[in-house]
């Protein structure tokens, strides 16, 4: 049996990055959870990182590894800041239900 072994092409890579932003869209979307919200957020930051990393590679670009770079470093301060706006919503409201946070809007 021969198995030809084929390299991952910029297709591949934007196909993959559409479907986790994808993902990440519906679960922010339907879930009425903060923290699935959050984790959804993350998810479409690592999938526009992923997309700037492929167009990096497809044109050779030292350029887009260092934006994807800082890109995930803004997911992953924004993520934080979220945990912990959750951790002091959750100390004084038992539920993390989004509809539940009317407190907010004062």
């Amino acid at each position: 049996m021969n198995i030809i072994a084929m390299e991952p092409t910029l297709q591949h890579y934007l196909i993959l990055a559409i479907g986790l932003f994808m993902i990440g869209i519906i679960g922010a979307v339907v879930r009425r959870n903060l923290i699935v919200i959050l984790v959804s957020t993350y998810l479409m930051f690592a999938a526009a990182a992923l997309a700037l990393v492929a167009f990096a590679r497809w044109n050779l670009l030292p350029e887009g590894k260092a934006i994807s770079i800082f890109v995930v470093a803004i997911g992953i301060s924004v993520v934080a800041s979220g945990f912990a706006l959750v951790a002091k919503i959750a100390t004084g409201n038992l539920s993390l239900n989004v509809d539940g946070l009317r407190m907010l809007k004062r």
